[in-house]
């Protein structure tokens, strides 16, 4: 059996930067509460963001950024995500593969097809451990996991955890149509089965 998380990290679902769309709908239910249970169900107190940074630095647990717009991640996951990072003292992303084809551009110009071995979309979560935290002025920028992630390896060692296919990041309605057709054991929301 796995050990519990309670008390170790605290977590963020940032809905700045993402428009209206971690507002929709996927399931009954807006895709930050999805975002939000899974947290809790991972055993990942929610923060409030008025919350003071040297607060949550004080508090010497891992920091989990949980984006609405992968409102498919599985708790059981997010929790395999902070556990790699507290064990390794590394920041850890959740990545999928990149399946489309990747053309590439100069000057505005289509050039060759890159190869896509080893290219990964950052997707959710992102896990910062507490050595990492302390280290940080202010909360990072988390409009753009991506981009978070690019600062982040600048500085620390970044380990790449491969998520599973319903942990992709949604764009528009008809990602969300895709991920609702997966069977995904997702949280019911409340008063739901489960």
């Amino acid at each position: 059996m796995r050990e519990p998380l309670d008390g170790t990290a605290v977590g963020l679902v940032p809905a700045d930067g993402r428009g209206s769309m971690p507002f929709a709908m996927l399931r009954g239910e807006p895709l930050v509460a999805l975002a939000s249970w899974a947290l809790q169900d991972a055993g990942v107190e929610l923060l409030d963001f008025t919350e003071r940074w040297a607060d949550v630095v004080a508090r010497d647990v891992a920091l989990v950024v949980h984006d609405p717009l992968c409102p498919g991640t599985p708790a059981d996951f997010i929790a395999d995500a902070v556990r790699c990072a507290l064990e390794r003292g590394s920041v850890v992303v959740g990545v999928r593969p990149v399946t489309d084809t990747v053309r590439a551009e100069a000057a505005g110009v289509l050039g060759d097809v890159v190869d896509r071995t080893g290219l990964v979309q950052v997707c959710s979560p992102v896990v910062l451990p507490a050595a990492v935290l302390a280290q940080l002025e202010r909360l990072p920028q988390t409009d753009d996991l991506a981009e978070l992630v690019c600062a982040l390896r600048g500085s620390y060692e970044v380990v790449h955890l491969d998520a599973p296919a319903s942990a992709q990041r949604v764009v528009d309605e008809s990602d969300l149509r895709l991920l609702e057709a997966m069977d995904h054991p997702g949280h019911p929301g409340p008063g739901g089965p489960g």
